[in-house]
């Protein structure tokens, strides 16, 4: 069978491109390699517990922020969605003293003008940057072309930590609007501010949890797409993606069988999409150089938690606890852990949370030497990393939970190599490719490629995170449906 669109990979950004495809009438196939889909979105059980992956919160969700629309058109306004704290969606711990961020971008400012009044002016009109950033979310869909390119420019060529320091005059200040950004790799030499600024301005305006797992979301999507007479088949590793004539033909599986298809994306790491294309009359060497040159960001150890029944009582925001003033350079100190993310999973029955994850960076050198084992089979030593990093985790979280150590129960441990595994992301990186605002030309892709049929989507083009994952499935569809259809899903 020949299908309209075959995507390649299951992670949020093939399925939000299956779901927009399929409702638009194509023929649509999706391939995943692991046995169940969702790529970080998945959740795994042990024990009767189901933990996530890479679903912790989301932004931008409240009715008239830029995720609002595209997730009722998705059919994921309908899941469960808990709104956080409206005085303090995240708190911030560095040292002994924490800082609330309140939702609201003029109570943001005013709430931290509290603690640092002489910022006061600063902070305004920091939130004014973060607020048009989000309006300005998806005018490159415009079908009329119109949208800030001033602005655009600005924030893709502007180094982040240069941004902040010219900005604020306080260095505790800047690590505690940088104190949430777990969600992004903090890289003083090359972040951008439109990374930045994207990845923290819809949380602002609004912050919500998902009440249960998060393949609640995948089960959401696959369902949708097979309503639209779509097919989701797990098992299916593509091995080669065929090029006949200057476009691609088929991909051909580990197993053996041929898939035909008039347009393929793949939401699989560009390098390895473009190492799939074996021989290609479009697909130069400066091209395949270009990919395999691109650095990718850190990866993160997730230490998932099962606590002991009516042991912790839910918190309905996210903790950042950092041990010092130095939020943009910790993770560089690999001999401990010296800050994380602590994620509280809302109960279904009780006051009482059974699961919190903990979250901190993980540079790849940190499990390179165990680069060539399969999960399950690296070894003691492996293991007891692990086991060490995981009680560092726990040791610093109980700066803002007394006691932890007594309430755990069951304890999981992953890695970048975890990750990279079972989403084949190179060095299990977290946000993908590095942006680097010193060339964003080089770093933020589109989803063209040479080739006029092969597409890409996720998190390694222009933006990371559900929210930027989800603009970016939208520019993806936008080359196949065109610009003036997707901004009508935009508005819905």
């Amino acid at each position: 069978m020949r299908y309209d669109v075959v995507i390649i990979g299951s992670g949020l950004g093939g399925l939000e491109c299956g779901v927009i495809l399929s409702k638009s009438g194509k023929h649509v196939l999706l391939l995943e390699r692991e046995q169940q889909p969702g790529g970080c979105m998945q959740s795994y059980r042990r024990k009767g517990h189901a933990y996530d992956t890479g679903l912790h919160y989301v932004g931008a969700l409240a009715e008239g922020q830029s995720l609002h629309g595209v997730f009722n058109y998705l059919g994921l306004m309908n899941l469960p969605w808990q709104r956080l704290d409206a005085d303090g969606f995240d708190q911030v711990t560095i040292g002994s003293h924490t800082y609330s961020f309140a939702e609201g971008y003029e109570v943001f400012a005013e709430q931290l003008a509290k603690d640092f009044p002489a910022e006061r002016e600063a902070l305004y009109s920091y939130t004014k940057l973060l607020k048009k950033t989000e309006d300005e979310e998806y005018t490159f869909l415009r079908p009329d072309g119109v949208f800030d390119k001033e602005f655009s420019a600005f924030l893709q060529n502007t180094n982040t930590y240069d941004y902040l320091h010219q900005t604020f005059h306080d260095e505790r200040l800047i690590n505690v609007l940088s104190g949430t950004s777990l969600k992004m790799e903090l890289n003083k030499s090359t972040l951008p501010l439109f990374t930045f600024a994207h990845g923290n301005s819809g949380f602002m305006g609004s912050s919500w949890r998902l009440k249960g797992d998060g393949n609640q979301l995948v089960e959401s999507l696959t369902n949708t797409i097979r309503q639209n007479g779509g097919e989701v088949v797990c098992g299916a590793e593509v091995q080669e993606l065929i090029e006949k004539n200057g476009r691609i033909t088929a991909a051909v599986c580990k197993d053996g069988s041929i898939v035909e298809g008039d347009i393929f994306i793949s939401d699989v790491h560009p390098l390895i999409t473009t190492q799939w294309v074996k021989e290609s009359q479009f697909v130069k060497k400066v091209y395949r150089r270009r990919m395999s040159q691109l650095e990718n960001t850190f990866g993160m150890l997730t230490v998932s938690l099962c606590l002991k029944d009516a042991a912790l009582p839910y918190f309905n925001h996210n903790k950042f606890v950092y041990k010092t003033d130095n939020v943009w350079t910790f993770y560089e100190n690999t001999a401990s852990i010296d800050g994380l993310m602590i994620s509280c999973r809302v109960p279904e029955q009780s006051d009482y949370t059974r699961q919190i994850d903990l979250l901190t960076p993980m540079m790849w050198n940190q499990c390179e030497a165990w680069a060539d084992t399969n999960i399950g089979r690296r070894g003691e030593e492996y293991l007891r990393m692990k086991e060490q990093l995981a009680e560092e985790c726990i040791c610093l979280a109980e700066r803002v939970i007394p006691g932890l150590h007594e309430m755990v129960e069951e304890s999981y441990v992953s890695t970048p190599l975890t990750y990279r595994d079972y989403t084949l992301t190179p060095e299990g990186s977290a946000y993908g490719i590095r942006k680097d605002y010193q060339n964003p030309m080089m770093t933020i892709l589109s989803p063209r490629t040479p080739i006029p049929n092969l597409l890409l989507t996720g998190q390694n083009l222009m933006m990371h995170g559900i929210q930027g994952v989800t603009a970016t499935s939208l520019f993806t569809c936008a080359e196949i449906l065109g610009k003036e259809k997707i901004w009508n899903i935009i508005q819905i």
